[in-house]
């Protein structure tokens, strides 16, 4: 049957072009299912078990769905491996997939060639990116992890709270339901977690390391 592929995109025009190449693909790639949005792209890959998901990052969600499919078991009895679709080719992006378990990488300059080698290399186990993010990844964690070091005690234990849920994959929406707190609150504390950081976008506050904090302030 070969490489079982769920896609996962928002756009109608885009899953449906990727369906019909992946259709058309030699033998070695099935297209199990089609996703467009979210919540379906996790019910089906529950349903389905593919072996690998192409996920749109553009998606609403995506990072939490990243998470969420690399706890689904595939039909190869491994985990379902996610090749995120349409990523930049930024440091701090790429790293931040990674923790969330994502395998595969296909930029936005990619070309369908590329798409279908990273689905081949995925499920093989090998994480698929451009040789650019894969030298620059070693100098970016020990910056992450130097930064983390000397600024962690600056946040608050609501903000650490808070901080701790957007490594977790949680949009601002999930995280106020979560705490039961009101959102523009929420949307405080995230620009203010930005700020002692010093950083400018929550991807680059989801791949830093966090140490816990002692104050209760």
């Amino acid at each position: 049957m070969g490489i079982r592929v769920l896609v996962a995109s928002h756009i109608r025009l885009y899953r449906e072009a990727l369906g019909r190449v992946l259709e058309q693909a030699e033998e070695k790639i099935t297209l199990v299912g089609v996703a467009e949005s979210a919540a379906a792209a996790v019910d089906l890959a529950h349903r389905l078990t593919p072996d690998i998901a192409l996920l749109d990052m553009a998606m609403d969600e995506a990072f939490s769905v990243a998470r969420q499919l690399g706890r689904v078991v595939g039909a190869s009895s491994g985990p379902t491996r996610v090749v995120a679709l349409g990523m930049a080719e930024n440091e701090a992006e790429v790293l931040n997939c990674a923790q969330l378990g994502v395998a595969g990488y296909v930029t936005r300059d990619a070309s369908i060639t590329d798409m279908l080698e990273a689905i081949e290399a995925t499920a093989r186990g090998e994480v698929h990116c451009s040789p650019k993010i894969a030298g620059s990844l070693f100098r970016r964690v020990a910056a992450l992890s130097s930064s983390s070091r000397t600024t962690s005690n600056t946040l608050t234990a609501r903000e650490s709270q808070i901080l701790k849920l957007l490594q977790q994959g949680m949009s601002n929406k999930m995280i106020s339901r979560s705490l039961g707190i009101e959102l523009p609150t929420v949307k405080n504390h995230v620009h203010s977690i930005l700020g002692k950081l010093g950083i400018h976008r929550r991807t680059e506050a989801i791949s830093l390391r966090y140490a816990p904090l002692a104050s209760d302030s």
